[in-house]
């Protein structure tokens, strides 16, 4: 049985963790919050003191960790865990992350004989609880394939990228157009709204449309237009506001490293900022629907 460490367990790593214990794999987690932990533990998981603890005996360690510099600390910094990784150790590290951390991760690792691959992933929390996610690998193809048998057990669509870094560089084009097609759908289902016509109506009609996208099929987010997606639940769970601003940042500091021009991106990302400074950071991200609200003119 395949011995596997997780570390992060929150709203993507716990479903994640979980799909894996369902797999048969053996698996031992660590999170900074204890209850996140306790949660694995009662589906089968074994707990662990520390991210070195966890790692110490394991063939494979997934991560999934909020930023670049958490996933830096973790990998380079912390000596302990160094210390507790084994040469022919594969690393997952599905975290959204610059790309240039998982380059610099990736070289660390190699020169002690540790595989790494940057696999971030798409399909949010829904997928991650229903084993579907999408994966988005960078590294070499010997790695790629070492991996297959571990990504398959949370996953269902798995893509390689191209060298490392090539994973984080396609997560972030991916979710700068999700970030642009959730503020348009939004804008757009308003504006019909408010000039009375029904949002469920209006989506059905966007949807066998030119206007489609996965928005309106998966995520609408208009409250009760869909069911049991955030926005029918007060926005709560799924992909977090200050979750997409972080990602349009990475998207616009690789805009500008590479000399591309995304004045969408650009548009998006502060639409989110504004969300974010409004008190709405913790919501799910299409909770920017909330952000176009019609306001009465004066009479």
């Amino acid at each position: 049985m395949m011995k596997i460490a997780f570390i992060g367990l929150g709203n993507m790593g716990g479903p994640m963790a979980a799909n894996l214990i369902k797999a048969g794999f053996e698996v031992q987690v660590f999170d900074l919050l204890s209850e996140n932990v306790k949660r694995l533990t009662e589906q089968g998981a074994t707990s662990a003191e520390t991210a070195a603890d966890a790692v110490e005996n394991a063939q494979v360690v997934v991560s999934m960790l909020p930023a670049g510099r958490h996933v830096r600390s973790l990998y380079l910094d912390d000596e302990s865990m160094q210390g507790a990784l084994k040469p022919g150790t594969l690393v997952i590290d599905s975290s959204t992350i610059d790309a240039q951390t998982a380059r610099v991760v990736a070289k660390e690792l190699t020169a002690r004989n540790i595989d790494f691959i940057d696999a971030p992933v798409s399909g949010g929390v829904a997928g991650a609880q229903a084993a579907t996610l999408t994966f988005i690998v960078g590294g070499e193809a010997t790695q790629f394939e070492k991996a297959q048998p571990v990504l398959s057990a949370m996953g269902k669509n798995i893509f390689h990228a191209g060298k490392h870094g090539a994973g984080q560089v396609a997560k972030i084009c991916n979710n700068m157009l999700l970030a642009v097609l959730m503020a348009g759908t939004s804008e757009a289902l308003r504006m019909g709204i408010n000039n009375g016509l029904d949002a469920k109506v209006l989506s059905e009609i966007m949807q066998q449309s030119s206007g489609a996208n996965w928005t309106l099929d998966k995520y609408n987010p208009c409250p009760g237009v869909m069911e049991n997606v955030p926005s029918s639940k007060g926005y709560q769970g799924g992909f977090l506001v200050d979750l997409m601003k972080k990602d349009l940042g990475l998207a616009l500091d690789t805009a500008i490293q590479s000399n591309s021009s995304t004045p969408m991106g650009s548009l998006a990302q502060s639409l989110y900022s504004l969300h974010s400074l409004k008190g709405h950071g913790s919501l799910d991200f299409s909770s920017i629907f909330t952000l176009f609200e019609h306001v009465e003119k004066d009479s």
